[in-house]
């Protein structure tokens, strides 16, 4: 049997949707719990640990600290003391504003970056553990995240419903590596790499202009041009590229093609 935290998560939901064998959904209403009533360790052949609080505005470092980090660490110490390999989400905000460099720009990133720090220090004592710094995340189902949503949904949601899609001007400037949900599943668990913690986008970053040009030509809509919010300046990343070398020739949906055949 799979444990899957995070099973009504947007991620979450699609690797629950592509596994075969017997499920353990584990939400983070009742994660605590699960710890302590579980009783068939010895039958768990992976944990599959996609549940989180995500927000990256979330101010509250002690709710964060709770599910994140602290549940996160029991999960895994349960994962050494019956040698069950762990697959679990990490983010690509651990980078912040760098390429390839530590710099957390909000609490979320940080218990991300805490999660596998633990990871590096303990990772002989697995038998088996991936984590996946996820890059920009987008795909089918993403509606119940509002603004949490990848620009790619939003931007189609919102022309749709109004005929335009608003777009921080100076967005030719902000990139962002892209990757659809479907390939994170299918690398997730369809991979041969040693234990680790590795980047997961597809290595081609494109701006937020292009995206809702591509939507825009799509669904032919307009934009309209929003002045940048003062509360995200100093907090919004630039530029994300993730390090893909580690896979070989995969070939990732891209961005065109998915929103080509929404």
């Amino acid at each position: 049997m799979i444990i899957l935290t995070g099973s009504q998560g947007f991620v979450g939901s699609h690797f629950l949707k592509n596994l075969n064998e017997e499920i353990i959904e584990v939400e983070k209403g009742d994660a605590y719990l699960f710890l302590r009533k579980f009783d068939k360790w010895d039958q768990v052949s992976l944990i599959l640990h996609q549940g989180a609080i995500s927000s990256t505005t979330e101010k509250n470092i002690s709710t964060l600290h709770h599910h994140n980090v602290v549940f996160s660490l029991l999960l895994f110490e349960k994962a050494i003391e019956y040698s069950i390999p762990v697959k679990y989400a990490s983010s690509a905000s651990v980078y912040g504003n760098t390429q390839g460099n530590i710099n957390p720009l909000n609490y979320y990133a940080i218990t991300k970056l805490q999660v596998d720090y633990f990871v590096q220090d303990n990772i002989d004592r697995f038998s088996s553990i991936q984590g996946f710094r996820y890059f920009n995340v987008y795909g089918k189902g993403e509606d119940h995240k509002g603004d949490q949503a990848s620009p790619i949904s939003k931007f189609t949601k919102q022309i749709k419903e109004t005929g335009k899609l608003k777009l921080f001007r100076g967005s030719d400037k902000f990139l962002r590596d892209f990757i659809c949900v479907d390939d994170v599943v299918n690398v997730v668990l369809n991979n041969n790499v040693s234990s680790g913690i590795y980047d997961l986008g597809t290595g081609s970053p494109i701006s937020f202009q292009q995206v809702a040009d591509l939507i825009v030509e799509k669904e032919k809509g307009e934009i309209e041009y929003i002045d940048f919010p003062e509360h995200l300046k100093g907090k919004y990343q630039d530029y994300t590229c993730a390090d893909m070398n580690w896979i070989g020739d995969y070939k990732f949906k891209t961005v065109q093609e998915y929103i080509n055949h929404l």
